[in-house]
This record gives C-alpha cells, sequence and structure tokens, in this order.
C-alpha cells in the first residue's frame, strides 16, 4: 500500500500513538515533510522558517498522535492543520513583540498644587452639599456615583422598589445642583 492511501496514512498514525512505531513515523515524516514546507512557503514562510514548522509539526503528530480521530479528519487534514496552526501562532507572535509601546502604561504626571488645592476644594463643596440631604437619599448617592452600582443593584441591596431608587436620586441631584451652584 502506498503511504499516500488516506487508510494507510491514519493506520500509521494510529501505530505511532499507540506503539511509538519508529517505521511508520519514519513512513509519515518522509511522505509529509515535504509537503508541509512547500504548503507553509506557499502560505508566505521563508523557506528555512517552512521547514521548522514543517519539522516542528511533524514533532507534533510524533507527541499527540494518540489523540488522532480518523472520525474527525483525515491524516492530511489533521497533519496540514497542526502545520498551519504552528504558522498562524508564530505570526501572531511576532505581531505581537512588533507593536507599538503603550503610553497608558507609561507613568502619570504628578499633579500640580493648584489641581490639588481645587480637587480639595470641590470635595468640600460637595461633602457639604451632601450634608444638607436626607440620609436615603446620600445614602443613594454614594451608592450609584461612588461606588458605581446600578439603579437595581441599589434597589435590591436596600431592599425597595427601584422606581424609589430613581426618584430619590433624581430628586437628590436636583438638589445638589442648587446647593453646588448657590457656592460657586
Amino acid at each position: 500500500m502506498q503511504p499516500s492511501d488516506p487508510s494507510e496514512l491514519g493506520r500509521l498514525i494510529e501505530a505511532v500513538g499507540q506503539r511509538r512505531d519508529r517505521e511508520a513515523f519514519a513512513r509519515l515524516f518522509d511522505h509529509f515533510a515535504p509537503r508541509l514546507k512547500t504548503y507553509l512557503m506557499r502560505a508566505g514562510a521563508n523557506p528555512g522558517a517552512a521547514e521548522d514548522f514543517a519539522q516542528e509539526a511533524m514533532l507534533t503528530v510524533w507527541r499527540k498522535a494518540a489523540l488522532f480521530d480518523p472520525a474527525r479528519a483525515g491524516a492530511s487534514t489533521w497533519i496540514f492543520t497542526i502545520a498551519r496552526n504552528l504558522r498562524i501562532d508564530a505570526a501572531r507572535r511576532e505581531k505581537l513583540g512588533q507593536r507599538e509601546p503603550d503610553l497608558t502604561d507609561q507613568p502619570d504626571d504628578p499633579e500640580q498644587p493648584d489641581t490639588i488645592l481645587a480637587g480639595a476644594d470641590d470635595a468640600a463643596r460637595v461633602n457639604s452639599a451632601l450634608s444638607a440631604l436626607t440620609a436615603e437619599q446620600v445614602r443613594i448617592v454614594k451608592l450609584s456615583y461612588f461606588h458605581e452600582k446600578a439603579h437595581a443593584e441599589i434597589a435590591r441591596e436596600l431592599g425597595i422598589p427601584l422606581g424609589t431608587v430613581k426618584s430619590r436620586l433624581r430628586l437628590a441631584i436636583i438638589r445638589l445642583r442648587g446647593l453646588l451652584s448657590e457656592t460657586q
């Protein structure tokens, strides 16, 4: 039987997977290595890289032959898919290595003193305005804006209807706007 016969190729992979049959692997290697190299060069790999991918693919066949399932794919399909995935993974790794530096990883500039003072002044005004609200409104404002919770989550947490949360929050915001505009 020719090693290119699909059923024979499947039996060779099975022999490698079950018995670590070196002769069966040598036949698979002789059959697939040159075909893989040609396929990979057509896919854009240079000859050296294509040969490396082909050898790595065949090494994967040796290691994972026991996982081959002829019901899911033919031997050729399985082996060429391994080679294709190796090439794609290498291209992704190369692309990640060449990406632009992420400027968000850079430390922020230190805050300027006037910005710190303005922030402290704003915080004092907001705290003063919050003290003019009812306890229920303050709690809902803090949960919504400081803890960034959704209205439905606040309603569940406080055990009150969603409409009550929304109306208390709306009234609190109206009151805060009025108080904060007075102090400017």
